[in-house]
């Protein structure tokens, strides 16, 4: 690796971890922050703007990625990013804050897919995988130090800094970037699809918070059934309006021609599959430990370190082995450790020993490194240099969507069970455990559907992916 290549993987993984610490670093400071704000009931909305802004911004970044520039984007959405932070930073009411995260969801749309299609383009092949492994590690050490990082910050200073520590690090990453990223873009007329960017974002906005909206009892967000059925309804129409116009347009902001790629559709499927997985899993899984087990808060926290270790693990070693095992074969390693795992899950019972859930847990952390760095290659490998954007953002907002239906559809069955349970004592354990015996049983059927879908993937050597 050249010393540019350093210094521009070096600045990648400084935006990717602040995007990545984010999700994680500011759930300890939320006491403090209603404390200092008020407005508890209005809690579940910093998380799901952020949410919401995030993945309606993403393939609109990969767009003009494609159009523009990577660079041009990936300082755009940073910048964006650190405004929102430091907006954050100096709120003064829970609204403001709201607005706010808002805006930090919308310069994050940027990062992450912006990212993975820089890499594309300034790595080769033999290089890609091994610095996306590094890249995708950046989540699991965000997942571990974001908690202890935003306590710390949150006790010693102020929870205010949770957000102002992004500034300086974003200003070095931007910096970076700005010197030592060179691109040539090919100069021609460009149109921009602006009725698609309109009715995608009316359209996901509708559908991501009706989805949210069937978690009430986590989310707080409660809708009547008739607005429920608005919301779908709006979500169809104008979905359907976008499809409609993709068809249409001469450089369409979501290039449907990419799903029929058989290397992109199915890594993306797969994506798709194991996101629901990975939110089943560190959505509900504290909460075995903190209310099955009755271990407390903090123990339910340490559950899903083995996941955030086995993660970066997993993702490190794919990067190694991909050029002697192939990435086909790699990429179904990794679904094979993650329907093991989830299959492992349910079969644990109150009396499981913690070790024997923690070594469950990593080994499905490897398996999510193993599996969507693989994914992220394949996809990114099999475009065309002008498509990376877009592709790259289409396999993010899958993700997205991903777990916001996961968390949707888990959560639905586990209050399901929960409710038919009802007569042996609603908040007792037992009642618990079998709502969440069931989120583990359909965790595992999701994870053996994503395994026999990576079977599809088509086998190639690494010359037909190394555009």
């Amino acid at each position: 690796m050249e010393a540019t290549q350093r210094k521009i993987l070096t600045a990648l993984l400084i935006s990717t971890f602040l995007a990545a610490i984010e999700v994680t670093i500011i759930s300890t400071a939320m006491p403090q922050i209603v404390d200092s704000l008020g407005g508890f009931e209005m809690i579940s909305w910093v998380f799901a703007i952020y949410l919401l802004t995030t993945a309606i911004t993403t393939p609109i970044w990969g767009k003009l990625a494609d159009l523009i520039g990577r660079k041009k984007i990936f300082l755009l959405g940073v910048t964006v990013f650190l405004i929102g932070s430091a907006l954050c930073g100096v709120s003064q009411n829970m609204v403001q804050l709201i607005i706010f995260r808002a805006i930090q969801g919308i310069g994050a749309g940027a990062i992450n897919p912006i990212t993975f299609t820089i890499i594309a383009d300034v790595f080769n092949f033999q290089q890609r995988a091994k610095v996306q492994g590094l890249v995708s590690s950046m989540w699991g050490i965000a997942g571990v130090f974001g908690p202890l990082v935003g306590g710390l910050l949150t006790d010693f200073l102020s929870w205010r800094w949770i957000f102002f520590i992004n500034i300086p690090f974003g200003v070095i990453s931007v910096w970076m970037i700005t010197k030592y990223l060179k691109e040539t873009l090919e100069t021609r007329e460009r149109k921009i699809d602006y009725g698609g960017a309109i009715t995608f974002t009316i359209g996901i906005s509708a559908l991501l918070f009706a989805l949210l909206s069937f978690n009430q009892g986590e989310s707080g967000i409660e809708l009547s059934t008739l607005s429920l059925y608005g919301l779908f309804g709006i979500a169809f129409f104008f979905l359907l309006a976008f499809f409609g116009i993709q068809t249409k347009h001469s450089e369409p902001m979501m290039p449907l021609h990419l799903f029929k790629m058989p290397d992109v559709s199915i890594s993306i499927l797969g994506g798709f599959l194991t996101s629901i997985i990975l939110i089943g899993l560190t959505a509900y899984l504290p909460l075995w430990t903190q209310n099955v087990l009755e271990m407390g808060a903090t123990s339910s926290g340490f559950t899903l370190i083995p996941l955030s270790i086995g993660w970066p693990v997993g993702a490190i070693l794919c990067g190694r082995v991909i050029p002697q095992y192939g990435i086909k074969s790699i990429a179904i390693f990794g679904g094979s450790l993650i329907f093991i795992s989830s299959l492992l899950l349910t079969f644990v019972t109150p009396e499981t020993s913690l070790w024997i859930l923690s070594i469950i847990i990593f080994v499905m952390g490897m398996g999510f490194g193993f599996a969507t760095t693989a994914f992220t290659v394949i996809i990114q490998s099999s475009v065309e240099m002008n498509m990376r954007g877009s592709a790259g953002s289409l396999n993010t907002l899958m993700r997205t969507l991903g777990q916001t239906l996961g968390v949707a559809l888990l959560g639905a069955a586990m209050n399901y069970v929960m409710n038919a349970n009802a007569s042996s004592g609603m908040a007792s354990p037992l009642v618990i455990g079998e709502g969440l015996h069931t989120v583990f049983i359909i965790s595992a059927i999701v994870a053996l559907v994503s395994l026999l879908v990576t079977l599809w993937i088509p086998k190639r050597n690494a010359e037909e992916y190394a555009n």
